[in-house]
């Protein structure tokens, strides 16, 4: 998706009537059904006249300009694209990030620096390492770069306010490997981008590197549980971009300088569902090893962490742990702790089947943060389902400081699942009344496709239909609103969730004896025979599928007449959540549930609701 494209004549005449801007503002709006800020708004008419003066100097007014383009995935925006042919005939894209900065700091993370941007000052990547992670995910994800007769992709950055006379923390010694491949041309350094364009876009013949471009198949999104066996080997599978990189950037200083630093480090990274977090997780786990550092992941999942134990082998499984296997760890034993999903930390790391002369009340955040030198923890708010999870970024902040603990914090915005769209998990969010969003309605442009089905046979027949086009490509879940049985006698499984004349089982329990070909629960997601059980919230945490299938149960349901949700326990058979006595606190935790269900999917969630008032609800909510 591009929100502005044309030759660079026509931009260069509608720069000089400042009509870009709005150009751009109505196919944000429309695209994106949301109205521009008003700093939006001002960075566009601003930066945009430096790029047209230079343009005019630099550029045959045939060739070709995209502004504001949409990485395939993701809802990042690249601010500029050119397209044309240079000196030596070949044909050259040249992506060109604008920034508005005027005064920058160094600062004490490795590749980072610190710039007032979002009216306050901040801790963000150099801009030649954001470059970076653009070039190398085009190049990931654009099958044009991969053709034999593919154009030269080249990348840099003009910070147009910016004077490196009066400043020069970006060219620092530090950043010179990466200016090199990634320059960052500054106000005194017009003609030098102007050459540098010169030598990339003089021939001209722009339009037909554009229409390959246009015309270019996207590769398929990454799936994290198929890489993750490759990432620990060292083998780079995923590009960071923007704030992925800044955060991934302080993980890896701090853990690189804990031997030296006297405090310990606690690093916070929070983000809704497809930001990336376990990305970061695992890129950081793989870089770390490499350095020959003692470093661990570890989740509150069950099934998350056996099915990377088992893609890893038996040689990186014991790298792979769990929340409550830190009990008996010296302080600062571990140099990083890698805390993936730290919404489900427990209030201590006792087991239901602990005897009472070895239980403790040391709370198993402490744990986690007394046992390493650096902690690092990946967290969603909003994703906490069952009253025995406790953890929050409130939590994690305040047992850091506890330990006189170095605290960094970092929010991930950019999403990297259901098509890439922020706007439906904020539609989702906001139907559930998880929080107030702008999106109360699901816009028909919408890249995820969301899909209702009138009764659950139609829908595991769209799910199933899917899986056979790509294997492993769809699950299909439910609410916890039905018994879970244990195998029968021969291994077989009961069909548990019964809706009318459809029937079919939960996944295989774990430690019971499965007939062959049935995989236990924590390896539904990544056996093959998964898609003929039903999944629930304890074994989806974690995952993700192009396609999510979600039978929503009566255990949440909306009334129309008093406009509200109501929670049912009556309807619900998760043991965790029936204890709940607190109405409000029930209700809370089964909004949530459906939260992680309705936002598993990387390209589609298609849905059955039971209760017709529910789906009549949700219906409403749909741009008709």
């Amino acid at each position: 998706m591009k929100l502005y494209s044309g030759t660079i004549g026509q931009f260069v005449q509608d720069a000089m009537q400042n009509e870009v801007a709005d150009k751009i503002r109505e196919s944000f709006e429309s695209y994106y059904g949301r109205r521009v800020g008003l700093s939006e708004m001002t960075s566009w008419t601003n930066s945009l006249q430096f790029l047209k003066n230079v343009l005019e100097s630099s550029s045959p007014s045939e060739n070709m300009i995209v502004l504001e383009y949409e990485l395939p995935y993701t809802t990042q925006r690249i601010d500029c694209l050119i397209f044309g042919k240079g000196d030596n005939e070949r044909g050259n894209v040249l992506l060109l990030e604008l920034k508005q900065w005027e005064k920058v700091k160094d600062c004490d993370i490795d590749e980072n620096v610190v710039t007032f941007v979002g009216g306050r000052e901040r801790m963000v990547s150099h801009p030649a390492y954001q470059v970076k992670g653009y070039h190398f995910y085009l190049e990931d994800f654009m099958q044009i770069f991969q053709e034999n007769t593919a154009p030269n992709l080249s990348s840099c950055v003009y910070c147009h306010n910016y004077s490196k006379n009066k400043n020069g923390a970006l060219f620092l010694p530090k950043f010179q490997k990466v200016l090199q491949d990634f320059p960052v041309f500054t106000k005194e350094d017009f003609e030098k981008l102007s050459d540098f364009l010169k030598k990339k876009l003089s021939k001209g013949q722009g339009l037909e590197i554009f229409n390959r471009f246009n015309e270019s198949n996207i590769s398929p999104s990454k799936k994290l549980v198929e890489v993750a066996g490759s990432m620990i080997k060292g083998q780079k599978m995923f590009n960071l971009i923007d704030e992925q990189i800044t955060a991934n950037n302080t993980i890896v200083d701090r853990a690189k300088k804990c031997s030296k630093l006297k405090t310990k480090s606690v690093v916070i990274i929070r983000g809704g569902p497809g930001t990336g977090k376990s990305v970061i997780a695992l890129n950081a786990l793989a870089e770390l090893l490499g350095k020959g550092m003692t470093v661990f992941h570890a989740t509150g999942s069950a099934a998350f962490t056996r099915t990377l134990r088992k893609i890893v082998g038996s040689r990186a499984d014991k790298l792979f742990k769990y929340f409550n296997s830190f009990t008996k760890h010296n302080e600062n034993e571990i140099n990083v702790l890698i805390c993936d999903e730290a919404h489900r930390i427990r209030k201590t790391s006792d087991s239901r089947y602990a005897r009472k002369e070895e239980r403790s009340d040391i709370p198993q955040v402490d744990e986690l943060i007394k046992a390493a030198k650096v902690s690092i923890f990946f967290i969603d708010d909003y994703q906490v389902v069952t009253p025995q999870e406790i953890g929050t970024t409130k939590l994690l902040r305040e047992t850091a400081k506890k330990f006189n603990a170095e605290i960094f914090e970092f929010e991930l915005q950019t999403q990297f699942r259901c098509s890439g769209s922020d706007g439906y998990l904020n539609w989702v969010d906001n139907t559930l009344g998880v929080r107030e969003t702008a999106n109360t309605q699901l816009t028909k442009g919408e890249k995820m496709e969301f899909k209702i089905f009138d009764s659950p046979k139609a829908l595991y027949a769209a799910i199933k239909q899917k899986n056979l086009e790509k294997q492993n490509s769809a699950r299909l879940v439910a609410g916890f609103c039905w018994p879970w049985s244990d195998p029968r006698p021969d291994g077989s499984l009961v069909d548990d969730v019964v809706i009318g004349d459809f029937k079919m089982p939960w996944e295989g329990k774990t430690g019971k004896k499965l007939a062959k070909g049935i995989p236990e629960a924590p390896l539904w997601a990544f056996d093959p025979n998964g898609v003929n059980q039903i999944g629930c919230i304890y074994t989806i945490q974690g995952f993700e599928f192009e396609y999510v299938g979600v039978i929503f149960a009566k255990d949440l349901t909306y009334d129309l007449a008093a406009k509200k949700w109501v929670g049912k326990r009556e309807n619900s058979s998760d043991p965790k959540l029936k204890r709940e006595k607190d109405e409000e606190k029930f209700l809370n935790y089964v909004k949530s549930i459906y939260r992680v269900l309705l936002t598993r999917g990387m390209k589609g969630c298609y849905v059955h609701f039971m209760d017709k008032n529910t789906e009549a609800f949700f219906k409403s909510k749909l741009q008709q």
